[in-house]
Formats: structure tokens, C-alpha cells, sequence
């Protein structure tokens, strides 16, 4: 009998041990919905699905895997819920899906499988759009678009706890620094035409729910009509500075906080103009707080910038091409893939529906899953599964 040499024995015992994914796979979570009739003429294709559908599909998005495009899980929801956007809490151990048709939030519980899809009913809240957490994982804080207020919630019962009133109207982008004890929102666009663009930004004390201020995002005269839409924290800035995309003036701002004064500089800091690239939407940050991160619909781009030196003076390093409507991106935890969702809310020249794969090592776009696409639906957000997600700073 042989005997085994005791270095080879101790590394299958370690191998043993690893867990091993099918052709290396990455799992993307995509929430989608029938293409509108118009969307679908616009991309050339005019015979729409037999009935709308809506739904969260988990993609394989790994470029080397040979199960690459394919959906491996797919969960039905009620096709009148337009579900929007998909967000993790702290510890992405759960997944909660705002919905622009009804008062509800969907939550998922990431730790068991096969996944089923919780319904929250949240009354007084219309129009969802974006949710936030606080740093302890016991609060969220949903925007309403559709009603001036800020749902606050339970995040271990998962329940509503209460309505807040806002000053401004149509709030979307919402993002929170427990650090300084404020959430911060946008006032973007009307619902139900996209119009009545608002101009600021919503100060509330995140303990108390009071409203402590607003801010302009524009030096025009009122109504400016910028539209700001998404805000974000950059990680770790010091003092800490939000990004504020301007949706209709195709600009950034930030908010920069004032430790003496206690209240926040607001200035436009990019102008996308110049570059021909309109519609910004999304923001994102890399874990150093040195790199943004901003996705551009018209025509759909994905933007590099250098914050390194200065959080609130944004150097454009490279645009990337996506598909019209670039929205919403997903990175994986070791900062090799970006994937870019390319449509948004259904409108006819920004509702591509494919996903753009960026190699962020190469910085080139390496390929297209036009899986959704093809069935002629559009994804309306994208969020790896928790063990290749990275959040992005949100």
C-alpha cells in the first residue's frame, strides 16, 4: 500500500473544502417587464408578447461561463406591480423591490432558497423608487415619488413605521450618513408625465424625521428645471460629500457638509454637455471612495471619473459605450466585471434591454447578454447575488 505524501493529503482535504460553482459562474438578479408597444417599435421588433409579464430573473453573467446568458431561476410577479428598482440591506441579506404601480415593497430572503418573494403593503406611499439603510440594519427609509413622502420602516419586521412629509414634491434619490444623522433627496419629475422638473435637494434629520433644509442645485433662475434625480454618499469622505445627478441639465453636483455650520454647500461640479452625453442617472463609487462611477442614457454610457484627489472635483478618465438607456450597473467583488442595465422606465429610445459586460481590468466592453432583450422584455435593475455583488457604496 502506498502512502499518501502528507502536503498532497492536507491540500484536498482544503479543496475538499472550497465551494465549487458550475463553470464558474456569476449570478445576476435582474427585475423585468414587458417592453412597451413603442419601445418595441423603436428597436424594430413590432409584435409585443402576448400578455405583459413582470418578473425577477437570475442570469448567469460570467463571460467564461458556458451557461453565460442563460436564466437559471425565474420569479414571477403580478403583472400590474412595474416593479423598479432591487436594493440589499447592509448585510445583503435581504433583497427589497420598490414598485412604481402599487404601495408595496417586495423583500426576498437571500439565505433561503429556493427564494419566495415577501409582500410588504406600505399605505400612504405611492410611486416607490429608492430605498436606504441605516448603519445599524433597522431602518430603511423609501422615497415616494408619487405622494411627497418618506416611508420609514422596520427592517427586522419589515413593516412601516412611519409617513414623513416632505417639503418638495416628487422625492427619488434618497441617501443617508449616520455619521452627521441626515438623509438627503432629490426632487426630480412628475410621475405620471415627467414634468413640473424640480431643482433641489430635501435635508432631514435621519433620528427625528424633521426637515432641516433645501438646497438648490442650480445657480439658473427658478424653475430651473434640472430634475436632479439619484444622490450618493462618497465612502469615507471626510468632510463627507454627496454626488447629485441632474437628470434634464445633464450635470453633477455635489454636497459638500460643513462641520462648523452644520448644513451643506451644494455646487454643480461636471457638465456633460460638452462630451454629448445626456439623461445621467446612476452613481457609483469604488470601495476607496477614489473612483465615480455615473451611468448616462442618451446615448447609453458608462462614465469613469477620478475623485482620488479631490471627492467633490471629478476628472473624466473614459466613457464606455453601453446601449441606449443605460441605467443601473452591477460590479463584481473583485473589480473585474461591470455589467450595464440598458433600459429605462420603458421609454422609446432609452429601452435597449440588453446588458452591457465591461472587463474593468481591460477597460473595454467585451460583450452584450441579450437574453431579456430577445424575449421582448426590458430589465429595469441589476444586482449581483450577494456573494459576487460589490455594493458600489450603496
Amino acid at each position: 500500500m502506498k502512502h499518501q505524501h502528507p502536503l498532497l493529503f492536507g491540500a484536498a482535504i482544503v479543496l475538499a473544502a472550497l465551494p465549487i460553482f458550475a463553470h464558474g459562474e456569476i449570478l445576476a438578479m435582474m427585475n423585468y417587464e414587458t417592453k412597451s408597444a413603442d419601445s418595441l417599435k423603436a428597436l424594430k421588433r413590432p409584435v409585443a408578447p402576448q400578455d405583459r409579464r413582470e418578473g425577477i430573473a437570475i442570469i448567469d453573467v460570467d463571460p467564461k461561463s458556458r451557461n453565460f446568458g442563460k436564466i437559471v431561476t425565474d420569479l414571477p410577479l403580478p403583472p400590474d406591480t412595474v416593479a423598479h428598482h432591487i436594493f440589499y440591506n447592509k448585510d445583503a441579506s435581504k433583497a427589497y423591490v420598490t414598485a412604481l404601480g402599487k404601495s408595496e415593497l417586495r423583500v426576498i430572503d437571500m439565505k433561503r432558497k429556493p427564494y419566495q418573494i415577501k409582500k410588504i403593503d406600505v399605505p400612504g406611499c405611492t410611486v416607490g423608487e429608492d430605498v436606504v439603510f441605516s448603519a445599524d440594519n433597522k431602518k430603511w427609509f423609501l422615497s415616494c415619488m408619487g405622494s411627497q413622502t418618506m416611508m420609514v420602516g422596520d427592517a427586522v419586521a419589515d413593516k412601516p413605521i412611519k409617513a414623513v412629509s416632505l417639503p418638495k414634491p416628487y422625492p427619488h434619490g434618497i441617501a443617508i450618513h449616520d455619521g452627521i444623522d441626515r438623509v438627503l433627496l432629490t426632487s426630480t419629475v412628475r410621475a405620471s408625465d415627467l414634468g413640473d422638473a424640480g431643482e433641489t435637494i430635501q435635508e432631514i434629520k435621519a433620528s427625528t424625521s424633521e426637515t432641516v433644509a433645501t438646497h438648490k442645485v442650480s445657480t439658473k433662475a427658478s424653475p430651473s428645471g434640472e430634475a436632479p434625480v439619484e444622490i450618493l454618499f462618497v465612502p469615507g469622505a471626510k468632510p463627507p460629500v454627496a454626488y447629485v445627478t441632474n437628470m434634464y441639465a445633464g450635470t453633477l453636483s455635489t454636497a459638500t457638509w460643513d462641520p462648523v455650520k452644520k448644513s451643506f454647500t451644494v455646487k454643480q461640479v461636471y457638465d456633460f454637455g460638452p462630451i454629448k452625453a445626456g439623461v445621467p442617472l446612476e452613481i457609483y463609487f469604488n470601495k476607496k471612495g477614489s473612483r465615480l462611477y455615473v451611468t448616462t442614457a442618451k446615448p447609453g454610457q458608462l462614465h469613469l471619473f477620478d475623485i482620488g484627489k479631490d471627492p467633490a472635483n471629478p476628472k473624466l478618465l473614459k466613457s464606455f459605450p453601453a446601449a441606449e438607456g443605460a441605467h443601473h450597473v452591477a460590479f463584481t467583488l473583485d473589480g473585474r466585471y461591470a455589467y450595464v442595465q440598458n433600459a429605462f422606465l420603458n421609454l422609446p429610445g432609452m429601452s435597449d434591454g440588453s446588458i452591457t459586460v465591461i472587463d474593468m481590468q481591460k477597460e473595454a466592453v467585451i460583450g452584450s447578454i441579450d437574453t431579456l432583450k430577445d424575449k421582448g422584455f426590458n430589465p429595469n435593475s441589476i444586482v449581483l447575488l450577494p456573494q459576487w455583488n460589490d455594493p458600489a457604496g450603496h
